[in-house]
């Protein structure tokens, strides 16, 4: 597939933002929805996009780098052609961003980017950037901390995220299938059964890695996914997984990774405590959730999951970014680095 974004993404490894800026501009469709992680959101066009979201970000980070680990492309079950990339920005945090404290330091932030492509052109970006993990390194988190370990995600472990063998239409397919096996047997618990209903070893490896956001953290193996996330999760809200007339996915394979995007993905109801230290609500949240897969020999050998956690908190009533600016008053300013 003709990867138009390759350009656009070199451009930003390069640090170069103006060529950067022209590049979006000439492969997005005008009035493309280029929809991020709360607080940007939904922004409408290139123009928008940069003047809004990425250059605060290149401000804050004057020698922003863009580094890629995973750049997949392939057509979802509806029809849609997506290129997902997976990969983090990273540079020396100067300046703040979204008033998060520099820390004169090299810092990262991961993302998951997913573009819609049709008469090629962008005709919709969904992305999330965890902006949480921007507020870690600068000490800065205000909330709960990880149950997972909190680090930057590394790449494949097969380090084939960038070049690989080209993937045929069968195992694209079949990988695909596995995944679509898997999230159906994981929403069988807690409203069919035990744990047991899930079968989580039919379908990931015994030493998997569940690489998840900041605030959750990453876990290995069944029984570090369960206790860093998905008991906490279920526990919070057992009604996952049973909204899908509200929700949608879009499902697609490259060779041994797939990828999943939806704005929203997830909807289910915070009834109960115990996921990330929040109380219950008893509200209807939605999440948006952007995955990527590795399988190997037919099992799940590692998983790259971002959620929105800043919109999750928002939509249950707390501000995430006026806590924080609380929570940093007394903190003395960075004020460059010492001779």
């Amino acid at each position: 597939m003709n990867d138009i974004t390759a350009k656009f993404r070199a451009a930003l490894y390069h640090c170069d933002t103006a060529t950067a800026r022209s590049e979006l501009l000439d492969i997005a469709h005008p009035d493309a929805p280029l929809r991020l992680s709360f607080p940007f959101e939904t922004l409408n066009g290139a123009t928008a996009f940069f003047d809004t979201a990425l250059t605060p970000l290149t401000s804050a980070i004057p020698d922003l780098e863009r580094r890629d680990t995973i750049v997949t492309s392939g057509t979802c079950n509806q029809g849609h052609t997506w290129i997902g990339c997976c990969g983090y920005y990273t540079g020396t945090f100067l300046h703040p961003f979204l008033d998060i404290p520099p820390t004169g330091l090299q810092a990262h932030m991961r993302f998951h980017e997913f573009y819609r492509i049709q008469d090629g052109k962008i005709t919709e970006m969904q992305a999330l950037w965890d902006i949480p993990e921007l507020m870690m390194q600068a000490g800065a988190w205000p909330m709960a901390p990880s149950l997972g370990r909190e680090w930057r995600a590394p790449s494949p472990a097969t380090q084939d995220g960038l070049n690989r063998a080209k993937s045929t239409p069968d195992q694209n397919a079949t990988n695909c299938q596995i995944i679509l096996d898997m999230l159906e047997h994981m929403i069988k618990h807690p409203s069919t059964g035990g744990p047991e209903v899930m079968e989580l070893t039919r379908f990931w490896h015994n030493n998997f890695s569940w690489y998840g956001p900041a605030g959750i953290g990453t876990g290995r193996g069944v029984s570090g996914f369960r206790d860093i996330h998905q008991i906490p999760f279920l526990a919070a809200m057992p009604d996952r997984g049973q909204h899908e007339d509200e929700i949608t996915h879009h499902f697609f394979a490259d060779g041994p990774y797939v990828a999943v995007t939806g704005w929203p993905n997830m909807a289910q109801t915070h009834l109960n405590d115990g996921w990330m230290g929040i109380a219950p609500t008893g509200k209807k949240i939605t999440l948006r959730s952007l995955d990527f897969w590795r399988i190997e020999n037919g099992l799940i050998r590692e998983n790259w999951v971002l959620v929105d956690i800043l919109s999750v908190f928002n939509q249950l009533g707390v501000d995430v970014l006026a806590r924080m600016r609380e929570f940093n008053k007394l903190k003395p300013p960075y004020t460059g680095r010492t001779p």
